[in-house]
This record gives C-alpha cells, structure tokens and sequence, in this order.
C-alpha cells in the first residue's frame, strides 16, 4: 500500500481532509495515492510535515520514521527483545 495512503488512513482521514490541511488538490492526491503520479518536493515536504514523519519514510525509503521518537524506541525495543530470543536459542544449541 502507497505510504501517504496509509498515513492517511492510519489517522482516519480522508483524501479531502489531508488536500485541505496540504493545500494539494484533492484528485492530485489522489493520483499519488494510486500511483498514477509522484509527488513533487513540495508535496512531498507537505505531507511529511502534515502526517509528522519524515521524507525517507513517506517515500518508502525508510521503514523508520526518525522524526517519532516514541516509535524509534518500540522499534529498539522490540529488536532487543528479538535478539535476547535468538541468543538464548543459540546458548542453548551450544549447550546441548
């Protein structure tokens, strides 16, 4: 699913609110959401400031929004949390 899409609904809301709020035409939007057309830099920093994150991840260049620290960190976490299971696993495979 494109990112603006889904940042879009995420948040519950509508083409036309996000055009609204962006000042990017609705059917614009649109096309970007289907892929028909790219945004521009200009959309593209319009919507990444409007839904909070940055532009890596609005363009699917990253899967990390840095700009949310509260995600940054249940990212950390949840990898810690992957790799104390695979070291346990590993131990135990050494182990036996």
């Amino acid at each position: 699913m494109n990112r603006i899409k889904q940042l879009r609904k995420a948040q519950g809301l509508r083409q036309a609110d996000v055009a609204r709020e962006t000042c990017i035409d609705q059917k614009t939007l649109s096309n970007y959401e289907i892929g028909r057309t790219n945004p521009d830099s200009y959309a593209i920093v319009q919507l990444a400031e409007f839904f909070g994150v940055t532009t890596d991840y609005l363009l699917g260049l990253s899967d990390y929004n840095l700009k949310n620290t509260e995600d940054m960190i249940a990212q950390i976490e949840e990898t810690e949390q992957k790799l104390a299971a695979i070291k346990k696993i590993l131990q135990s495979e050494n182990n036996a």
